[in-house]
């Protein structure tokens, strides 16, 4: 007799689920029946948070939900800020939990990890929150979850199944196939009017965010097409290479690009939220749009959020900008020749003129990770050289920067997220490709004891720690506005011999060369290597 537990595991194998994260728990063991006699592998963090972000960065590389086994109660607590982050950048996170059994539910009886309202709790942190109440159910239930996957804006999706549901009967359900859908296409009447508009644009600019990351081919085409400059959210980084002519970074917060974006006469914005952390890091205001704007999106309530559009198309991004294309062949067009690859390129030169000691000695850190390991996927969290990243890196290709400073804006996030991103790197590339964490001394402390778990999974996770001795951007944030600082000085552990008492690699270097000879040895332990780095020591020795 297979119960609903092995069923599950049976169908999530149909709709390609090779790894899951958690923790197993009293409350969870009957999720667990099958586990073991399948073909996914099961990693476990010290945190439910670390499943949640680990989950998140397996899927931001691999381009397919990450899934979580989650306990009951605090499991489902500790994973909400993971489940945050993947909300706020629309990450396909699969999170499956026990609960009470069905007479006791919301019963207030003093069970073992009892909420009041598990599914009420965790359902502003995803797409649906839905309570199984019988076992006969699951097959539509993990259908609408993949539905939101596949054919909406991808976020989390949470399932939870009452404890005797679990251990229901389910024989009738093994015979089930899994149920796919496919994205929107774009509408030919919005397309010929969105192209009609574009190819009449003397000044066309288009804005691509992550929503886009599958139309990389399409948008270049089209940018070409149009000569129209291209700027890139963060989470975009890579959708055009970083020598292509028309590429101009994801800078859209500094004055430069605020004023090319202003002399545009038609934007196209395809998959961007076009939010604060993408627009204005600064917090100050001032990104506008004076031109016509178009917005494509696959989320309709999202086309007409922050700027209002003149024309706005839901559709998958890839056939929208496909549909374009085709569109656009048919009409000629002529431009401002002082506009496109002759405009993108002086805005790069006023760009570069621009960058203070800092920013260039922290830029050189990244550059040479990338010398150093160029497939490397670059995970970050709220820390210097990510917030300077997100403004002077380009990438060859998509999925390989992505970070926790954007968006939810959450601590801790890079190092489980890294781990997740290399399980999950494999169809990326012809192997799996180098995983750095990008992380502060701060954040590191968040979930610091997940190095445990890279080395029990043999994780060769690359942790490079900035480290310099508390919360220094939050400590000039209360300087800047004239407030003594409290809280931000915080102790500083040793964190080599740390990380050597969990089982990793460790080791202090000073300047590129050491970092490049660290990196080349980490990339071939099995296990995870941490990498420290004294941010006064660094842009003392390193002059960008």
């Amino acid at each position: 007799m297979a119960t609903c537990g092995e069923v599950l595991v049976k169908l999530l194998e149909g709709y390609g689920v090779d790894h899951v994260f958690g923790i197993p728990g009293v409350h969870t063991v009957e999720l667990y029946r099958g586990l073991a006699r399948s073909s996914i592998r099961h990693v476990t963090p010290r945190h439910e948070q670390g499943a949640g972000f680990m989950a998140d960065g397996y899927a931001r590389t691999r381009g397919k939900p990450g899934v979580c086994f989650i306990i009951t109660g605090p499991g489902m607590t500790n994973i909400t800020t993971a489940m945050g982050q993947a909300y706020a950048d629309s990450i396909p996170m699969l999170v499956i939990s026990s609960v009470q059994s069905r007479n006791a539910l919301g019963g207030g009886r003093g069970k073992l990890h009892e909420l009041p309202n598990q599914s009420g709790l965790v359902a502003g942190v995803c797409a649906f929150s839905q309570t199984l109440m019988s076992a006969d159910d699951l097959p539509q239930v993990l259908a609408r979850a993949f539905a939101v996957f596949d054919g909406a804006r991808p976020r989390p999706v949470h399932i939870e199944i009452p404890l005797d549901v679990l251990v229901e009967p389910a024989d009738h359900l093994l015979q089930v196939r899994p149920v796919r859908t496919s994205r929107a296409g774009a509408a030919p009447q919005v397309v010929a009017q969105m192209a009609e508009r574009l190819a009449k644009a003397q000044r066309p600019l288009i804005l691509a965010g992550g929503g886009a990351l599958a139309a990389g081919e399409a948008l270049a085409q089209l940018a070409e097409q149009l000569q129209a400059p291209v700027a890139l959210t963060i989470n975009a980084k890579g959708l055009l290479p970083v020598a292509h002519p028309l590429q101009i970074g994801s800078t859209q917060s500094l004055p430069a690009t605020r004023a090319l974006v202003a002399e545009a006469d038609v934007v196209l914005a395809i998959g961007t939220e076009l939010a604060e952390t993408d627009y204005d890091v600064t917090f100050k205001g001032g990104f506008e749009i004076p031109g016509s704007l178009l917005r494509i999106d696959i989320d309709p309530d999202q086309t007409v959020r922050n700027y209002l559009p003149e024309l706005a198309l839901v559709a998958d991004a890839k056939l929208a900008a496909e549909a374009l294309v085709a569109a656009l062949a048919e009409q000629p067009a002529v431009r401002d020749e002082r506009w496109g690859a002759a405009r993108a390129e002086r805005l790069r030169i006023d760009l570069a003129a621009g960058w203070d000691q800092p920013t260039l000695s922290q830029t050189r850190l990244l550059t040479a990770i990338l010398e150093t390991l160029p497939d490397a996927v670059l995970v970050g969290d709220s820390t210097q050289p990510v917030y300077t990243g997100n403004l002077t890196l380009d990438l060859a290709r998509p999925r390989r920067w992505f970070n926790a400073s954007t968006g939810y804006g959450t601590l801790g996030y890079a190092l489980p997220a890294a781990m997740g991103a290399w399980l999950g790197s494999a169809e990326v590339v012809a192997e799996r490709a180098p995983s750095v964490c990008l992380i502060g001394d701060g954040g590191l402390q968040f979930t610091l004891p997940e190095l445990a778990s890279a080395v029990e999974a043999q994780v060769p996770l690359i942790v490079l720690l900035w480290n310099n001795q508390g919360y220094e951007e939050i400590k000039k944030y209360m300087v800047n506005r004239a407030i003594e600082p409290v809280g931000v000085d915080i102790h500083t552990p040793d964190f080599i011999t740390v990380a050597q008492g969990l089982g990793a690699a460790a080791e202090h270097v000073g300047d590129v060369a050491q970092l490049q000879a660290a990196l080349v040895l980490a990339v071939e332990r099995k296990g995870p290597t941490l990498i420290q780095v004294d941010q006064a020591q660094w842009q003392a020795a390193v002059a960008g």
